[in-house]
């Protein structure tokens, strides 16, 4: 039987997006991310994280910070839950390098597909811009999430939610 994942975009939906976060005092978990991960990990998914880090070719900030601050989430989040994330996924380029892992293409994802051998239409996808949903769906992601209160162009997502709770609230409908 092939595995399943959530795949989750980083600032913005695991944490607040203060734009470019790369030191551990500035990080903030997002409200209500603590039960959508006990949610899925309770029900056997793999948490994978996928981010787009452009902080770093950018030079905002440098590839030992962005695993510092990768090290301090595991830390918090095994501190908080028991567990921490299977595996951490980033893209370090800008928009202009084209590469096949930036968000919106599903490189990353399709690199946790077959890293975990995963079934792609029973995984999930949690995401707070378009961007996330046209990678999910470009990786035959079966339920994609979209955080956000706007009404957004592009892919649509299996679900909008404008919180984390919200989310919670449909997942436990969903069991």
């Amino acid at each position: 039987m092939l595995k399943k994942a959530l795949f989750l975009d980083r600032d913005g939906v695991l944490n607040i997006d203060t734009g470019y976060l790369y030191e551990p005092k500035d990080w903030r978990f997002m409200p209500g991310i603590f039960e959508v991960l006990r949610w899925f990990k309770e029900r056997d998914f793999l948490l994978l994280l996928v981010t787009n880090q452009s902080g770093i070719h950018r030079g905002y900030y440098t590839m030992s910070d962005f695993i510092e601050v990768s090290l301090f989430m595991q830390r918090e989040l095994k501190r908080e839950l028991g567990f921490g994330l299977d595996q951490i996924y980033f893209c370090p380029h800008t928009p202009k390098e084209e590469c096949s892992c930036r968000k919106p293409l599903p490189g990353m994802i399709l690199q946790g597909i077959k890293e975990f051998d995963l079934s792609a239409s029973d995984s999930w996808l949690l995401g707070d811009k378009p961007s996330d949903i046209e990678a999910a769906k470009s990786a035959g992601i079966g339920h994609s999430v979209l955080l956000s209160a706007l009404e957004e162009e592009g892919e649509k997502p299996t679900f909008r939610v404008d919180s984390l709770s919200c989310l919670s609230r449909i997942l436990q409908n969903h069991s």
